[in-house]
């Protein structure tokens, strides 16, 4: 049976009892394997998934492509995140005191069910165990460096926030991804405004890469991410599959001046404010 198909069937991972659970959320509780139950709003929550690779795609929305004005896609390009940088429902995000540009980027996650091998787009649902919102954190600040593979804008330990749980049975093409900000919505966009839609882009990576169960690919973020402030709740919601909430908290500043640190360039603040910056410029020129 496809990913697509009905009915819905969610999963959620908690650690209950120092112990890593499996659990399905019925009302306001969540019911355990053994058939125990704990209240929803107690459970400390992990990520629904155990990766060995998170892949993640550029540009994927035709809104944020144009809010950068960058030309048409002709084919996708990609980045990895560490694994270090899972985190789960209502955990913390935590920008360091010495950055300010640390912006939310709501998107659909994609986790791979059985190994995935030079599979076509046609047959790529049948090879996904499910769909989760994520929150695909960067801190901007570091965008001068590394040479396009934002290792340290999107590989900081928890820039990766998944959950709550894993879902399928539901038609993800007719589905939506919100952003919010203190309960604000910042983001929003179709599944249907992706350039490149998830069978193509599974298709597209599993030609030369074994994709393996618990996988995660993301898909791409629409216009209008932004910085967030110390104490912000940011919230990323995927229609018919659920909503990830977590707070930004700020922890110190590396103990040491080691390596290339933030900085506040012009390439930094343009892509950390997005249409804002582009609309500032207009403005001067008229």
């Amino acid at each position: 049976m496809s990913v697509l198909d009905g009915p819905r069937e969610e999963w959620r991972r908690i650690l209950l009892e120092g112990t890593p659970q499996w659990v399905r959320p019925e009302d306001d509780r969540l019911r355990l394997g053994d058939g125990r139950t704990v209240a929803e709003a107690d459970a400390v929550y992990l990520p629904p998934c155990d990766p060995s690779k998170i892949i993640c795609i550029h540009l994927n929305y035709d809104s944020r492509r144009v809010e950068f004005r960058a030309p048409e896609l002709v084919t996708p390009t990609y980045f990895q995140k560490p694994l270090t940088t899972l985190n789960g429902h209502r955990g913390k995000l935590s920008r360091p005191a010495d950055c300010q540009y640390l912006n939310y980027e709501g998107e659909i996650g994609v986790v791979i069910g059985k190994p995935m091998r030079n599979v076509g787009p046609a047959d790529a649902w049948d090879y996904i165990a499910g769909f989760a919102p994520v929150n695909d954190v960067g801190a901007q600040d570091f965008r001068d460096t590394d040479a396009g593979s934002m290792l340290r804008v999107k590989g900081q330990d928890g820039f990766c926030p998944i959950g709550p749980g894993i879902v399928r049975g539901v038609d993800i093409r007719e589905q939506a991804v919100r952003t919010y900000i203190n309960g604000k919505v910042v983001q929003e966009g179709a599944v249907a405004e992706m350039t490149f839609d998830i069978p193509y882009i599974l298709a597209d990576l599993c030609r030369h890469i074994t994709l393996l169960p618990g996988d995660l690919i993301l898909s791409g973020t629409p216009a209008n991410s932004r910085p967030m402030n110390i104490g912000d709740v940011v919230e990323v919601e995927v229609t018919g599959v659920g909503r990830l909430t977590n707070t930004v908290q700020e922890i110190p500043a590396p103990i040491h001046n080691v390596g290339h640190g933030p900085t506040d360039s012009e390439a930094v603040v343009r892509v950390a404010r997005g249409g804002d910056w582009w609309a500032e410029q207009d403005a001067r020129k008229d």
